[in-house]
């Protein structure tokens, strides 16, 4: 009980001292401007009245309207300005008295010229994250927290962790595989403790992302796909020009990411199935043990691998009507690049979730057989 409350203390401890760490380095990081420095900037504001409508007269919009609205926000809070709102799918508003939108505004010889940019999505993103950590934590618990703590670690990890080191000029696969260990420590280790399955799992995850990855890299090679080969490449290949990021490598680090939860999931459901089948049945050999996680792991991968694959399926959606709609000829859909991508993209996940089972399976079992090791332990 000692050394595992010793385990905790340390284990907080080097989470802080890595949470700063993370602050220290992106503070040191300097981003170059790609933007055009006019001045502008981005404000909330609120819609106070309608100066000129875009109904027509079947009831439909088009055009722009011009409306007056309240800044919330900046240094122009309190100020009322003139806005014009654009009717487009991307840009713009449907106005109304009271309407909360995200305005950019420029200043041009002391004049303000305003433009509504969006709605204001702030506090009902904020709303919809809170209720979802709190659904979290009513339903499961204890877990239920230490889940949305280690969720919100993945994202920390993510978002200061993995994005910097590329844009310094880490290669973006060893970028992925060090934030794949690091979320993989603290999620399991939070949730599972300092046990044999939480250490056969750890393994197991990080083997399972790295079969991922490499899978990726051999069928990229074969069939002539490089991490150029995306969406919004011009943007991606200017942001290389203008920093030390491999653009390359971004495709494949990024199934690593994709594919981790799955793996994890099923390298720590087979791990807690040996613990609890050795510590009722401890008398079973290592072979039946094995055989016990590969019963439970075949159950799971039918799941999982229809997760991985239909994630990916469901992000490509847009795409992919698009080619129904034009009938485009299945030579040339097999040999698009976007097809080859996704294949790419969902497969590789894939085989990182199945080539876990085994691998957990023997490493769990020989962990309490061969090491003699109990389950608290």
């Amino acid at each position: 009980m000692k050394q595992k409350r010793t385990g905790y203390i340390l284990f907080a401890v080097l989470s802080l001292a890595f949470v700063i760490g993370l602050i220290f380095l992106n503070r040191s990081i300097n981003r170059v401007p790609l933007l055009a420095e006019d001045g502008s900037s981005f404000e909330k504001a609120v819609v106070t009245e309608i100066l000129q409508d875009n109904i027509t007269e079947s009831g439909g919009r088009s055009g722009e309207q011009i409306v007056k609205v309240e800044i919330t926000s900046g240094s122009h809070k309190g100020e009322t300005v003139e806005a014009t709102s654009l009717d487009g799918y991307l840009y713009g508003a449907t106005c109304e008295v009271g309407t909360r939108v995200i305005i950019s505004i420029s200043e041009y010889d002391g004049n303000i010229v305003a433009n509504v940019y969006n709605y204001d999505r702030t506090f009902v993103i904020v709303i919809f994250v809170i209720l979802f950590l709190a659904l979290l934590s009513i339903v499961g618990g204890k877990k239920g927290i230490l889940s949305a703590v280690s969720l919100i670690f993945a994202a920390v990890c993510v978002l200061w962790l993995y994005l910097p080191l590329m844009y310094m000029g880490v290669e973006p696969f060893l970028a992925a595989v060090l934030c794949c260990i690091l979320i993989t420590l603290f999620t399991l280790i939070l949730l599972g403790g300092f046990s044999v399955k939480t250490f056969a799992a750890i393994a197991g995850t990080v083997f399972g992302c790295i079969v991922a990855g490499v899978v990726a890299f051999a069928f990229a090679h074969f069939m002539h796909i490089t991490g150029y080969n995306v969406e919004d490449v011009e943007n991606l290949i200017l942001v290389e020009q203008n920093s030390q990021l491999r653009a390359g490598g971004i495709l494949f680090s990024g199934i690593l990411i994709a594919s981790l939860g799955a793996v994890m999931d099923v390298a720590m459901s087979i791990a807690s199935s040996i613990s609890e089948i050795h510590y009722h049945s401890p008398e079973l050999s290592m072979k039946e043990l094995v055989k016990s996680g590969m019963r439970v792991g075949r159950d799971m991968m039918g799941t999982d691998v229809n997760t991985l694959i239909l994630a990916f399926v469901g992000g490509a959606s847009t795409m992919m009507i698009i080619y129904y709609a034009y009938s485009m000829p299945v030579r040339q859909l097999m040999n698009s690049y976007f097809l080859g991508t996704e294949i790419l993209e969902g497969l590789s996940g894939t085989f990182g979730v199945i080539m876990v089972v085994p691998f957990v399976s023997v490493i769990t079992a020989w962990m309490y057989k061969r090491r003699g090791l109990t389950k608290n332990k």
